[in-house]
């Protein structure tokens, strides 16, 4: 995926990399948004392996997960960054 340079800032990494932490921190205020509004939305029961869990938890580990996910990837984009700066 290409980035279009954004205005006033130089087409070097330093600019990319600040566009990449902006959508990281939009990603993980939605994730917490999902979060809540899944939180405040969802009250049922489902039985699972014998038990009742409340539905709301389902959706908070799969948000979870994909958060994890998130700041992984984040973690790696950096790390390969570094290394190509570097060189």
């Amino acid at each position: 995926m290409r980035e279009e340079p954004v205005a006033g800032v130089d087409a070097g990494s330093s600019g990319s990399s600040r566009n990449m932490d902006r959508k990281f921190r939009m990603a993980l205020v939605l994730y917490a948004a999902l979060a809540v509004l899944s939180w405040f939305t969802l009250d049922a029961k489902i039985p699972v392996g014998g038990r009742l869990v409340e539905l709301k938890l389902v959706p908070l580990v799969i948000i979870g997960g994909m958060t994890l996910r998130t700041m992984v990837a984040m973690k790696a984009e950096k790390i390969r960054r570094e290394k190509e700066d570097g060189h």
